[in-house]
């Protein structure tokens, strides 16, 4: 992935990301981007992988360079903060950008 940007949207408008990862396509709800020795990551939910619904919804780790084909969709969520939590020590001090924290669902 060669930049940040479409990251950067969809994390603000709280939209879904299509993007080709290990070469499966997954559709993911990010939730943070943060930098882990020099390299910039993303903290997301995937919502469909291949076609498929996951069998839990979980917060998976994704690498920014290991994405391709990236585009944000119309499908919007809303923050998981269940599943994420802003405040974990793995976020302190490299985060670059992340989901409103008053944007969680009741």
């Amino acid at each position: 992935m060669d930049s940040p940007t479409p990251i950067f949207e969809a994390i603000a408008l709280q939209k879904c990301l299509k993007a080709t990862y290990n070469k499966m396509v997954v559709t993911l709800a990010p939730h943070i981007l943060y930098t882990r020795h020099d390299e910039m990551f993303m903290d997301a939910v995937t919502t469909d992988r291949d076609g498929r619904p996951p069998r839990e919804l979980k917060l998976g780790t994704f690498k920014l360079a290991g994405l391709s084909d990236v585009e944000i969709l119309d499908e919007t969520f809303e923050a998981m903060h269940g599943l994420y939590d802003q405040g974990d020590d793995k976020y302190k001090g490299v985060t670059l950008f992340a989901v409103d924290p008053q944007s969680a669902a009741a």
